[in-house]
This record gives structure tokens, C-alpha cells and sequence, in this order.
């Protein structure tokens, strides 16, 4: 997308669409009157008669009819009032905008920054917010409609009315970009229908990105993972006749690979329960299973953008859940990675037996901290709701410090408690050191706990984005479908940290 940096009056706007914020009472804004005055007062009276709606997240579109050429149309973005106006409530805002732009198949505009400017939000962070907001706003999902024959449009260039130093503006919507085409990439991962990404595809999606951001990538076949004794992805592995993989990529930042980050994604490519099958209508949606997988590969595009001074690790185990004569049946007993035995109660449970073996293995890779992301267990839907990310830690120190990233990019974030008595539950088994399934009762609790028994005294953050992953239907920043949700937080928290080692 190109950024233009020349543009800064109203007179010089030469896009046919003109982005202006509205709030309450607009003549205290920086150039209001020179707006008027382009526009015509007439602007004026129709805030006042609420034709242009000044209400939070409303937009009125109305023709320009003055002297200037190229400008068709003003969207004016209503506002309310900007005392009490967020980042989220700008960003989602500005995800309404992305909305429209589509629809009106706009691919290039101006925006008025200063229209924008709240306490404290500046002109740098508002167009770091249209970036981000519009980017994701503006993303369809995918189809493979063969009688569609609409043509898809893009955001190519963006216009800045702004006295604002331009050189930073555009720094700064360049970030914001990043970010949205990070989390719309994986948006698209999730999207894909499960016959078309397998392991194998979500691997070569891997080192795709690996080779674009010159990072280390070993992706593990099934062979290597049997050397290994990788028990877990491999039991879940034994129905399909599609190989797992398990995929390790590492941004080295630093001389020494040290004070390293782990980023693991469960990469569960389609997921049937296996024996412990689910019901027809549980099944359908079970292309998105791999959706932690995505947050982390949509996080390091965004590390391989902005390059942060911190060392990151992203191991994601991959494999679909089948069902045939080689699958593996509640009541088996298998080996983990690390050696420890499982008994399995259900197979439905089986994303915690990727996870287990792939955060051993990160921490084998050097990962001194560790962050597992994972569409895991209904159970977080029942407590939370579809809104909010579930999470565990053993470290709350670690867990504070990530939670100021979440607020930061409007990533709502909720701790759940793992007592000694949950602790009690998965390890109790008359045959084997764990269980995979303790029971319904505590089912988010257990599933992240289990993956802590293999973490041990590593500082580590499980989230559990089983509701959060995938929308219903259409929201601010997003249609139905893939949400793309921790791509952002995973990616500032890792920046943050890197900002500490400066």
C-alpha cells in the first residue's frame, strides 16, 4: 500500500473520498473553522440537526458539491465524546471504516488526522489506530464461489490531511499495517478449508514466511518425531493418513541465544474428537482447531517486520484428529515426550497432548519463558463466554506483565485459578502418572493444566482462545469467521520485552 506523504490542507485533497472525525462539539477542534470554511457551513447545521450523527462509531456519508475536483464524498465517523474516548473504542471505530471503504469499493482516500485527536490519543497513534482498526475492518473472508463475480478491491493508498510531522504519520500507519495484515494472514490460515491445509501445508506456509523473514526453521516429519518418542502428537496423529509435523522457527535478536521467548500454537488442522467423537453440528467448525497456531505465525510475521531485540521460539505441533482402525481409544496409555505417561480418558482431548509435547521440545530449543495458545476446550466458552481469552499461569509476575499488552490492543484477557487440588486431579490414574480428562467440571482449568505439568518451574502463560478464535457474526473489526485473536498481543508483548533489553 502506498503512503503519501505530500498531502496537508483540504485544498490539496486529490482522492474522491474524504475521512472526517465528528464529535460533539467540533469548533474546538485544530482547523475546524478551515474546514467549515472548504466544506461550507452548512456542515455545521447539520451536526447540530443530527444529519451528520455525531454518536460513537456512526457514519454519515454525504456528497461534496464545493469547487474541489476529485473529492466526491466526505465519510464523516462520528465520534461522541472524545473525554471519554478510548484506543479499542478508535480502533473498533475505525474498523467501521475499513467496513464501508470496502463497500464503497474505495481503494484510495484522505484522512483528516487532527479530526481524530482526543486526550491523549495524538496524530502518530491515530494513524497507527486507522492502520490496525481499518485493516481488519476492511478483510472478507475467503470463498470458493464459482457463480461470484465480484471483484475484490484493496486499500492502495492513503492521503494524510495533517500538520503533523508526515514523515512519522506514516512510520507509524506503516506499523499499524503490519499488524492488520498480520492478523487478516491469519485470519486466512484458520479460514481454509481442512482438506486444503493439512500439517504438511501449514509446515510449507512456514517456511514460506521463514525464508521472507530470514528466520531458523526444522520442521520434524513423522519419522523424526518417532526417533524422538514425540507420544502425544504422534497418538493423536495414528487415525490420519495426512503426517503430522512439528514446526520450530526462531528469531535469533541478539549475539547469544539467551532470554528467549517461547511461542507455542496448538496446530490442530482439523479436529473429529476421534473415538470420543463429537456430535454433527459440534464437528462443523473444526477447520479452525489450528487457530493458535495462527496467532503465533501471524505474531512472528510481525517480529520478522518490525524485528524486536528479543530472542523468540514458535514450535506449533500439527496434525488433524481422525478416526480409522489406527486411532488411538480412551483407556490407551501412551509415553510423552518428556517420558511421562498418560492414561486417555477421551480423545477429544487431544490438544493438550500436542501441546505437551511441543512445549517440552521448546524448551529443549532454549525457551526461558513460555506462552502456549490453543482452541482448547469448550469449557472456557461455558466460563467466559465467546468474548473474552481464558488463561493459567505459574507466574503471575510474567502473566501482569502480558496482561498490559492485552489492554493495550483491546485483547481481553481473563486468569483462571489451577489449585493444588486441580493439580491432584490430572495426575490421578491407577495406571499411568497422568489423565488427560479429570472431567467436565473444571474442563478449561484441567486442559491447560494438563500442558503445565509439562512446563514444570518455566514461567509460563496458557491461553485458551477456544471463544475467542472465531466469530458468529459480523463485528467492528472483522466479518464472521477467523478473528485472528492474540496475533496482536502476542506481537506487543514480545516488543515490549524487546524494548527492555534495550
Amino acid at each position: 500500500m502506498k503512503i503519501v506523504k505530500e498531502q496537508k490542507t483540504f485544498e490539496q485533497v486529490n482522492t474522491e473520498l474524504l475521512i472526517v472525525g465528528v464529535q460533539k462539539n467540533c469548533d474546538h477542534i485544530n482547523g475546524w473553522k478551515d474546514f467549515v470554511s472548504f466544506y461550507g457551513e452548512n456542515v455545521e447545521d447539520w451536526i447540530r440537526t443530527c444529519d451528520i450523527d455525531t454518536d460513537r462509531k456512526k457514519i454519515t456519508k454525504i456528497p461534496y458539491t464545493g469547487e474541489n475536483k476529485h473529492l466526491k464524498r466526505v465519510l464523516f465517523v462520528g465520534l461522541g465524546d472524545t473525554k471519554t474516548l478510548t484506543e479499542n473504542e478508535l480502533r473498533e471505530t475505525f474498523g467501521i471504516v475499513g467496513k464501508q471503504l470496502r463497500a464503497l469499493k474505495v481503494n484510495e482516500f484522505s484522512i483528516w488526522l487532527e479530526s481524530f485527536t482526543a486526550s491523549p490519543i495524538d496524530e502518530q497513534t491515530i494513524a497507527f489506530l486507522f492502520a490496525e482498526g481499518a485493516g481488519m475492518g476492511f478483510y472478507q473472508t475467503p470463498n470458493y464461489k464459482t457463480t461470484s463475480n465480484e471483484v475484490d478491491v484493496y486499500m492502495d493508498a492513503v492521503h494524510f490531511v495533517t500538520n503533523a510531522d508526515i514523515d512519522e504519520i506514516a512510520a507509524a500507519y506503516e506499523v499499524g499495517k503490519i499488524y492488520a495484515d498480520s492478523v487478516n494472514e491469519a485470519r486466512n490460515l484458520v479460514n481454509l478449508p481442512p482438506n486444503l491445509l493439512t500439517a504438511t501445508e501449514l509446515g510449507n506456509y512456514a517456511e514460506k514466511l521463514a525464508k521472507q523473514y530470514d528466520f531458523e526453521i526444522e520442521i520434524l516429519t513423522k519419522s523424526e518425531l518417532e526417533e524422538l518418542g514425540m507420544g502425544g502428537i504422534l497418538s493423536v496423529n495414528k487415525g490420519s493418513v495426512e503426517e503430522p509435523r512439528l514446526i520450530t522457527i526462531k528469531y535469533q535478536a541478539t549475539e547469544k541465544w539467551e532470554d528467549v521467548i517461547g511461542l507455542v500454537g496448538k496446530g490442530v488442522t482439523y479436529d473429529t474428537g476421534g473415538y470420543s467423537i463429537k456430535p454433527k453440528t459440534g464437528m462443523v467448525g473444526m477447520k479452525g482447531d489450528m487457530g493458535g497456531a495462527a496467532a503465533v505465525l501471524g505474531a512472528m510475521k510481525i517480529i520478522g517486520e518490525v524485528r524486536p531485540n528479543k530472542n523468540v521460539v514458535a514450535v506449533i505441533g500439527s496434525t488433524d484428529n481422525m478416526i480409522s482402525g489406527e486411532a488411538f481409544k480412551p483407556d490407551d496409555v501412551i509415553t510423552m515426550y518428556n517420558g511421562k505417561t498418560v492414561e486417555v480418558l477421551n480423545t477429544d482431548a487431544e490438544g493438550r497432548l500436542v501441546l505437551a509435547d511441543a512445549v517440552t521440545y521448546a524448551k529443549q530449543q532454549g525457551a526461558n519463558y513460555l506462552i502456549d495458545v490453543a482452541t482448547l476446550t469448550g469449557g472456557v466458552i461455558t466460563a467466559l463466554g465467546f468474548d473474552k481469552t481464558g488463561s493459567l499461569t505459574n507466574n503471575e509476575e510474567f502473566f501482569d506483565a502480558f496482561i498490559e499488552s492485552s489492554i493495550e490492543t483491546g485483547e481481553f484477557v481473563w486468569g483462571m485459578p489451577l489449585t493444588e487440588k486441580d493439580k491432584k486431579r490430572i495426575r490421578k490414574s491407577d495406571v499411568a502418572d497422568l489423565n488427560n480428562s479429570p472431567g467436565s467440571d473444571g474442563h478449561m482449568i484441567f486442559g491447560g493444566g494438563f500442558v503445565g505439568e509439562f512446563v514444570e518451574n518455566t514461567p509460563w502463560i496458557h491461553l485458551d482462545i477456544a471463544g475467542t478464535s472465531g466469530a458468529s457474526s459480523a463485528h467492528d473489526l472483522g466479518p464472521k469467521g477467523a478473528t485472528g485473536v492474540m496475533v496482536r498481543t502476542l506481537a506487543t508483548f514480545v516488543e515490549r520485552l524487546g524494548e527492555q533489553n534495550k
